[in-house]
């Protein structure tokens, strides 16, 4: 490798161990964020091109389907997130041998997900469309566009484990790039399939797959060229306790995705049931609180990568050092998109929707859940904190925890209140899952710090400090 080379892993490859946290965040932080604005751009772009192109109607149809690809991919998502959380520690601890063997299994198991899930959701799809009350005027459009999404799932879940591996090792730059191209492919995809070719939902869901078929392949290119993960056959010759070890961290969190998504899928259920006007504004609000949400939940995402990194190396004084910058980011966000929310809410409604029982709907929603945004925004955080220190099972218990008072507020306030409840809903949610979360991540860390103090309360590695005193 010659030194050019070199030059260019060092600064795609971060170690978040040594050096300023303030700095080494933001600048992991940017990129991500980035990346992740540019998939809510075009998830939001679908929605606008599906909405002017094709109607409310159609809207409510892909709208529709929603919780139910949170359950399926937010899944497959909370499982790639777990196996990050192992390979980033693995990465700081300088553990590079355990770090291919580990790869080489989430590969292994990448293949088996992908398969299974693309099966079970295809199978799945008529039955919970069902369940959810889906009216029969956006049945056969939901039908449509959810066989071609799920169907295509394997490109996603490709997609997902690659960047999460990637960020893990503090590359946030080339998941970022794969999300231009594939975001500029996926708007000129669907303009020329919906508004050309007039072909319907489907259209739109066919210009996904293809997207997610580029970004896939962006990020596993990338991967094969890093030399601290290039893998040898005798790497796959993994013994049980390695894929053990990953299903342990990842499945708690995959199942608190799709816990939360049961939940968010409850609330569709209820919204559904007041027919298709209240469907497509729930759509449109699904749609800006995900959105907004987004620069809170980087922030998560970069408290993620920075935590398992220096948990696997120790420095649980950055960890903290690293909390106060990720919550600080936080509430950057909350006092600028939240004020939007409250400040201009038929702006927003009318971009996405034309009918103004819709848009009216959307404005008594966005006011209320801008104004507690705040807690959603630092529960990202501190969760994201939680789970990078390997201590995935109360995150999950508070996903429990979000689908009880979710299914809860729903169940007993749309009947007396109507639409407000699902902004209730939201926010009691948020509120419960932060205060649990709050508490795992204190006595983790707390925990953390106790095991590497000695009896006399002496930190062993700051013996020298303590003699030059």
């Amino acid at each position: 490798m010659n030194s050019v080379a070199v030059k260019k892993e060092k600064k795609q490859v971060m170690d978040f161990t040594k050096g300023s946290p303030a700095k080494l965040i933001l600048s992991f932080y940017w990129p991500l964020l980035l990346t992740s604005m540019l998939q809510q751009f075009y998830n939001f772009a679908d929605t606008w091109i599906v909405g002017k192109g094709l109607g409310d109607n159609a809207l409510a149809a892909v709208g529709n389907m929603g919780s139910l690809f949170f359950l399926i991919v937010g899944f497959s998502f909370g499982l790639a997130g777990g196996f990050g959380v192992l390979i980033a520690q693995s990465f700081g601890a300088g553990d590079e041998e355990g770090l291919k063997h580990r790869l080489s299994a989430v590969i292994v198991l990448g293949v088996i997900l992908a398969v299974f899930l693309s099966v079970f959701s295809v199978l799945l799809m008529p039955t919970a469309l069902r369940l959810l009350q889906t009216d029969e005027l956006i049945y056969a459009d939901s039908l449509k566009y959810g066989y071609i999404v799920f169907g295509g799932l394997s490109t996603g879940i490709c997609y997902n484990i690659a960047a999460s591996i990637l960020r893990a090792l503090g590359d946030s730059k080339t998941p970022l790039k794969a999300i231009i191209v594939s975001s500029i492919l996926n708007m000129i995809l669907n303009s020329l399939f919906i508004f050309v070719m007039h072909t319907g939902v489907e259209g739109a869901a066919i210009a996904t797959v293809l997207s997610q078929v580029v970004s896939a392949y962006i990020c596993i290119n990338r991967l094969r060229n890093i030399p601290v993960v290039r893998l040898e056959k005798r790497h796959f010759k993994n013994d049980r306790a390695v894929f053990l070890n990953l299903l342990k961290n990842g499945l708690p969190m995959a199942f608190m995705n799709s816990i939360t998504a049961i939940g968010c899928m409850v609330v569709q259920y209820f919204v559904n049931g007041f027919g298709v006007a209240y469907t497509a504004a729930y759509a449109a609000c699904s749609k800006y609180l995900n959105l907004f949400m987004n620069p809170a939940a980087t922030a998560g995402s970069a408290m993620s990568a920075y935590t398992s990194q220096n948990y696997g190396a120790k420095e649980y004084k950055r960890i903290r050092q690293g909390l106060a910058v990720c919550l600080g980011i936080s509430l950057i966000t909350y006092l600028s998109l939240g004020s939007l929310m409250v400040f201009i809410p038929d702006k927003l409604a009318g971009i996405l929707l034309s009918g103004p029982e819709q848009i009216a709907l959307v404005c008594d929603f966005l006011p209320r859940c801008g104004i507690m945004i705040i807690f959603v925004d630092m529960l990202f955080v501190v969760r994201n904190g939680v789970q990078g220190m390997g201590k995935p099972m109360l995150p999950m218990v508070s996903g429990i925890l979000e689908m009880i008072l979710r299914i809860v507020v729903i169940s007993y306030f749309i009947g007396r209140i109507g639409f407000p409840a699902t902004a209730y809903a939201e926010i009691s949610a948020w509120i419960g899952a932060l205060s649990l979360n709050a508490y795992a991540f204190y006595i983790s860390l707390r925990e953390a710090e106790l095991r590497q103090t000695d009896g006399l309360g002496i930190k062993r590695y700051g013996l020298q400090h303590i003699r030059n005193i």
